[in-house]
Parts: structure tokens; C-alpha cells; sequence
């Protein structure tokens, strides 16, 4: 934990806040003494026991202001005024003064504040001048008033740095909100990431091995050449997923917050299209290709979703297509790229359309299409699935990374 993170925990926890009484008691100690002390300058003496009960009494006034703290300051300069025009200016009054001063400082708001601190630092500077002062600017006069400005001042920054830290707690608990959204949306991209990354590596060699393995099967005792040769699919097919399983095991296990330090090798693209194609004509999917513009300008992210793209829609013509055929058509201008991929569908032998229980319908709504649609949102991309008059289709619009200027 670091210096501004114990601080936090601190501020959170504060240790436990002292009895009121224990100030009430505090105060009671300044006040009721000085209604005792033998002054030097006989106006600071109280004259007799109704004066002396009088100075003493803000004593037990002071335990209020914590409910009515604008009366109790009122009642202690009423008080103090009684005794200024005894002829006695009590310094333990002038104490409950200032107490119940910084009281209404550090608790009220800044105007409310301002407006009462101006009217007691004038009444008491007007009431000391009741006492038997030599003259109207004896220094005696204002001293009292200067201390009740003094703990106004005083009550008033003791507000401020309370709000202060308040505010540093808001900020910091916030900013801890903040990096746990930050993190939980981190993790749930990580794992979106994860399963499509699973998804792309795996499920296409997984319905090949599936697919030649119920070859396989059927044509052992038959046809064993063509046995053989599915399981030469399949024993291929396996190799490259525990490679590429490796590789993701690999990713997952690096420290490193790039995945394109070396942690597996670089995802395919287009230039790897025909090794694709090819691999679904050694399981019996026919494939026809149709390129029209530069295929070389397509780089970067959406190289390898125009990628993803492909090897989903000929992956769900294998499994789900009819006919054993699909056709791919890229088309490249200077903003986008256009990669559609269709296949036949099954018919209903009655009306002759697809068939809504089988066929197209039965294979694209799994898992690999929502993939899919993420994938093609992270490069800003548009993609549309659904039947056409030509079978199934998936077209996904990409738009081309703009090049730097130079």
C-alpha cells in the first residue's frame, strides 16, 4: 500500500471522536477560574456574588450551543454585557464568547458565518465600552473583540480543511470506482477476446475432424482408401489445433500487456487466403473466388477480420451448406473493402425454399456469428447475414486504415 492509499484508509477511519463533555468540561476549566482570578486592573474583578454567579454562568450555557448555537452566543454577550455595565469585563465571558464563535464557524455555512461574527465582534467592542475605561480607545475595548474575530477565523478554517479532506476521500473513492469499472471491463474484453480467439482457432478445425471422422466410419469396410484419407484430414487437422492451442496457452500465460511481442505468430490475413481455401477442398467444399481491386491494401486489424470473416462463412457452408459449394467475393476501392461469402441452403422439397429447421438457419446463429459481429465492430466495420436469393450470405463492409501523411 502506498503513502496516499494509507492516508485514504485513515481519512475513512478516523479515530474515534472525543466525548463532548470532555470540552464542555475543557471550557468550564477557562471560564470558572477566572471569575476567581485576583487581577491587577480591578475592571477585570467581579464586584460582589450576584457579578461573580453571573461571570460563571456561561459555564453551564456553553453545553447548549450544540443545538441552539446562534442563542447560547447571543446569551453569553447579553451576559457579558451585564457585566460590562457592572463595571467588571470578565475575560472567562469573553472565553465562552469565542467558544460558542467557533462553534457557529465550523459548523454553519460561510455567510451565515460572516453575517454573525460581524455583529459580535461589534457588540462586544460596543459592550466593553459600558466598563470603566479611561477612554473611548482604550486598548481594553477592542481586545475582546479582536479574540472573537480570532476564533471566528479559527472555527472558519477548521470548516475548510474538514471539507478539504472530504473531498480528497470523495475523490480518491471515486477514482477506486473508477479503476474497478476500468478493470471489469478490461477483463470482459479479455474474455470476449479469448472466446473468439477459441472460436477462430478451433472450431473450424474441430467440425473438419468431425466431419471426416463420420467419414471415416462409413466408408471403412467399403471404401478403406477413402478412410484412410479422412483420417489423414483429421490426424492433419488435429496437429494444427493443438498448435494453435499452444500458442493461445502461450498468450494467455505472457506477462507481456502486447500480444504482438512474439508471444504466438502473426494472426493470418488475406495473403493466407488461398492456403484456406485449399484446406476446405481437402474436405469436400467446393470454393470460388472473386477478387476486384488491391487486395494488398488491406492491412493491419482489417486484414485479419476480412480473415475471420472468410474462414466463418466457409466453415458454415461446410457444416451447414448444401451442394458442397460456396463462393467468396472480395471487393477493394479506396475506402473499403467488401468480403461477402454465400453458400446454397437446404430446400424444402414442398415449396422449394430454405428449409427454417435445418440447413442455414440450424448453423448461424451460434456463437461464431455474434464472434463475428465483434470483430467487426472493433475495426468499425458493418456486417449483414440472412438469406438471399443465392442461399446463405454474410457481408461484412470494413473500412480501410487511412495512411499517414508524410
Amino acid at each position: 500500500m502506498t503513502t496516499t492509499d494509507a492516508r485514504v484508509v485513515d481519512l475513512r477511519h478516523p479515530r474515534p471522536r472525543m466525548p463532548s463533555w470532555i470540552g464542555d468540561l475543557a471550557a468550564a476549566g477557562f471560564i470558572v477560574p477566572a471569575a476567581f482570578v485576583p487581577f491587577d486592573v480591578l475592571v477585570f474583578r467581579p464586584g460582589g456574588a450576584a457579578i461573580t454567579a453571573l461571570v460563571i454562568a456561561p459555564a453551564a450555557l456553553l453545553p447548549l450551543r450544540r443545538r441552539w448555537p446562534i442563542p447560547v452566543l447571543a446569551g453569553c454577550l447579553a451576559i457579558y454585557g451585564v457585566a460590562a455595565s457592572a463595571g467588571t469585563l470578565a475575560p472567562g465571558v469573553v472565553v465562552a464568547v469565542s467558544i460558542a464563535m467557533f462553534h457557529i464557524a465550523n459548523r454553519m455555512d460561510r455567510r451565515t458565518t460572516l453575517s454573525v461574527t460581524c455583529f459580535a465582534v461589534v457588540a462586544m467592542a460596543l459592550l466593553s465600552l459600558l466598563a470603566a475605561i479611561e477612554n473611548l480607545f482604550d486598548p481594553r475595548a477592542f481586545q475582546f473583540a479582536i479574540m472573537v474575530a480570532f476564533a471566528a477565523a479559527a472555527g472558519d478554517a477548521t470548516q475548510f480543511r474538514r471539507e478539504y479532506l472530504l473531498a480528497i476521500i470523495e475523490r480518491a473513492e471515486r477514482a477506486e470506482q473508477t479503476r474497478e469499472s476500468e478493470a471489469r471491463r478490461r477483463v470482459t474484453e479479455e474474455r470476449l477476446r479469448i472466446a473468439r480467439d477459441l472460436h477462430d482457432v478451433v472450431a473450424h478445425q474441430i467440425s473438419v475432424i468431425s466431419l471426416n471422422a463420420g467419414v471415416a466410419s462409413s466408408a471403412l469396410e467399403t471404401r478403406p482408401e477413402r478412410a484412410q484419407q479422412a483420417l489423414g484430414v483429421i490426424r492433419g487437422a488435429a496437429r494444427t489445433v493443438l498448435t494453435e492451442i499452444g500458442d493461445l496457452l502461450r498468450l494467455l500465460r505472457s506477462e507481456d500487456d502486447d500480444s504482438g511481442n512474439g508471444a504466438t505468430a502473426p494472426q493470418p490475413g488475406l495473403d493466407q487466403l488461398d492456403r484456406l481455401v485449399s484446406g476446405f477442398a481437402e474436405v469436400g467444399l467446393s470454393v470460388s473466388v472473386r477478387t476486384d481491386g488491391d487486395v494488398s491494401a488491406v492491412t493491419g486489424a482489417v486484414d485479419v477480420v476480412a480473415y475471420r470473416v472468410i474462414q466463418e462463412g466457409l466453415t458454415n457452408a461446410h457444416k451447414h451448406g448444401a451442394e458442397h459449394r460456396a463462393h467468396i467475393l472480395i471487393e477493394v476501392d479506396d475506402q473499403h473493402v467488401l468480403v461477402v461469402v454465400t453458400n446454397p441452403v437446404l430446400m424444402t422439397p414442398s415449396d422449394s425454399r430454405p428449409d427454417p429447421a435445418r440447413g442455414a438457419r440450424e448453423g448461424h446463429g451460434g456463437h461464431g456469428l455474434v464472434g463475428l459481429r465483434e470483430r467487426v465492430a472493433s475495426v468499425r466495420g458493418v456486417v449483414e447475414t440472412g438469406l438471399s436469393p443465392g442461399g446463405y450470405r454474410i457481408a461484412a463492409t470494413l473500412p480501410l486504415p487511412k495512411e499517414e501523411p508524410r
